[in-house]
């Protein structure tokens, strides 16, 4: 007797497919339910809880795919303001690209050995930098919150403030706006701007810092 060939009765799931669903959800819809990635997967939540540990296990999935490009290995090889530089960069283009995870990822408990990795990565450049050890978590979650405003400024309104003939709009408002650059182009510059900002402050605390010393 031959055997059936064709496609299986149920769908074949893995991690990685649980993943890109689930990212491909949040995208979408802008949250993560489990009914609804059950049913994006054509299965029961039942079957996606066998690969992986609950809801906060698919949350993993989806902040691995977001943040795999970031680049945290520059803290090992470049003087930490450069690096930093390196790392917001990567990690705006990061988020941006998928500015509807913001808020998800934002609001969970972060985990797994990948972006383990890329805190460790930051938090051992700026220490051997030699930021204070009880400074060090302030400076990567300020930073962070910052990156991920500017992240979500990426898809912000071109036109980000409407004057319309509204008395409150001053003369030195209209003349800012007219004179600031639209597009992509006002983004970019409010992130370059901001994150030169960042930097040159936290040289002046860690000059600060040495002078104690």
């Amino acid at each position: 007797m031959s055997r059936r060939v064709g496609r299986p009765s149920t769908p074949q799931l893995d991690r990685a497919s649980i993943g890109a669903a689930a990212l491909e959800l949040v995208d979408r819809e802008g949250a993560l339910s489990m009914p609804a990635l059950a049913r994006r997967l054509g299965v029961q939540v039942s079957s996606i809880y066998h690969h992986v540990d609950g809801r906060a296990g698919v949350i993993g999935l989806v902040r691995d795919l977001v943040t795999a490009d970031i680049d945290a290995a520059c803290f090992a090889v470049e003087p930490w303001d450069r690096a930093l530089d390196t790392w917001a960069r990567t990690y705006r283009n990061a988020f941006a690209a998928h500015p509807a995870a913001v808020r998800l990822l934002a609001t969970e408990t972060i985990g797994g050995r990948q972006n383990l990795a890329m805190y460790a990565a930051a938090t051992t450049g700026l220490l051997r930098a030699g930021f204070p050890v009880e400074q060090v978590m302030g400076i990567v979650v300020g930073v962070e919150n910052f990156l991920l405003g500017a992240a979500l400024d990426v898809s912000a309104p071109e036109v980000p403030i409407a004057l319309d003939d509204d008395e409150a709009a001053t003369d030195d408002l209209r003349r800012a706006l007219a004179a600031a650059p639209s597009g992509p182009e006002r983004s970019l510059q409010a992130f370059d701007l901001g994150l030169a900002a960042l930097i040159e402050g936290l040289r002046a605390l860690l000059v600060a810092e040495q002078q104690r010393q």
